[in-house]
């Protein structure tokens, strides 16, 4: 299916070209700084190959220069054998994928040639501000045999003019990906029609396709999913219980039962979500959707002061949103 035709999905089209990208163990790492077992990792990884998942994010490949590795779980740094622990040699069709945040990894001594390593994709994180060291960071692992992807991380405070010129120099690069984030959980579908629309035009011209990250402040990430996906988007990220820093993401269980392709089937993650997901929680993880973080996604903010204000046991919601507001 040619991107025309991925431009006129409707929600009852089966499009081949969708593939989901589960993004628990990196975004629901944010949660509880990745503390989690081997035996969760595994059955996540499994579930994921039953469920049809097209790929596995395992988490950063931070630099151990700026992280202390003692007050992390293994999957902020993601070596390559922790992996292999997982996976093997992953002879399943999952494809397996790490993050590097510009400016906080060792990309040219951690990330090994595509030839010594099961990783399949690297994907860059970047402000709209970092993209020239970024596109440095794409060409880099695209020389070492990987597929990338760019996310741009926050744009909904980026200006048009400056995320037109960084959307264009990003088309001109290797990269094979450009994601389209909302960050803070801002954008009403309305908007993800409009901002899709430009990210699968540039996309088109350049022979890329288009990613969507959402966040559920404002209890959209899946309706957003949905609506980017109608427009042209085709690699859709989520989570397990949209399991993700503050309110969290796309719920991965709800998107797989949507989806129309008849390789997907909710059933292995719900029986995932059984077995581990309400044991975290037990556990005292916290994550979804709470009135700090729909006022952090009403005014286009950072999470961290809704997450600063939970932690600290606040109820004073006004109080909350007069100081988001003198922020601004």
């Amino acid at each position: 299916m040619n991107m025309e035709d991925c431009s006129k999905r409707t929600l009852m089209d089966y499009c081949p070209d969708i593939k989901v990208m589960d993004c628990t163990l990196r975004d629901g790492g944010l949660v509880n700084n990745f503390a989690f077992t081997d035996e969760f990792v595994k059955d996540l990884y499994q579930a994921n190959i039953k469920a049809g998942v097209d790929y596995m994010e395992f988490g950063y490949k931070a630099s151990k220069e700026l992280f202390d590795p003692a007050k992390f779980g293994k999957w902020k740094f993601c070596n390559e054998e922790d992996i292999r622990a997982i996976v093997g040699e992953n002879n399943s069709p999952l494809k397996i994928s790490v993050m590097a945040d510009v400016g906080r990894c060792d990309y040219k001594k951690d990330i090994l040639p595509k030839k010594d390593s099961v990783i399949d994709l690297v994907r860059v994180a970047t402000y709209i501000h970092q993209i020239p060291t970024a596109i440095e960071m794409i060409e880099d692992f695209k020389k070492k045999g990987y597929e990338v992807s760019v996310n741009i991380m926050a744009v909904s405070k980026v200006n048009t003019e400056d995320l037109d010129a960084g959307l264009q120099l990003l088309a001109r690069s290797s990269v094979d990906i450009i994601y389209l984030v909302d960050s803070f959980g801002f954008f009403y579908p309305e908007q993800i029609t409009k901002l899709a629309q430009k990210y699968v035009g540039i996309a088109e011209d350049s022979g890329k396709i288009v990613g969507i990250h959402a966040h559920n402040n404002q209890q959209l990430a899946f309706a957003n999913t949905i609506e980017a996906c109608r427009m042209g988007v085709s690699l859709l990220d989520a989570t397990v219980s949209g399991m993700g820093r503050g309110a969290g993401n796309c719920f991965l269980e709800a998107l797989l039962s949507f989806l129309k392709n008849p390789k997907y089937e909710e059933l292995p993650i719900i029986r995932f979500i059984e077995k581990h997901m309400l044991k975290l929680k037990e556990e005292g993880a916290v994550w979804g959707y709470d009135l700090p973080y729909l006022l952090t996604g009403i005014l286009n903010s950072h999470p961290s002061s809704a997450i600063n204000f939970i932690k600290e046991n606040r109820s004073d919601y006004s109080n909350l949103m007069q100081e988001l507001m003198d922020m601004e």
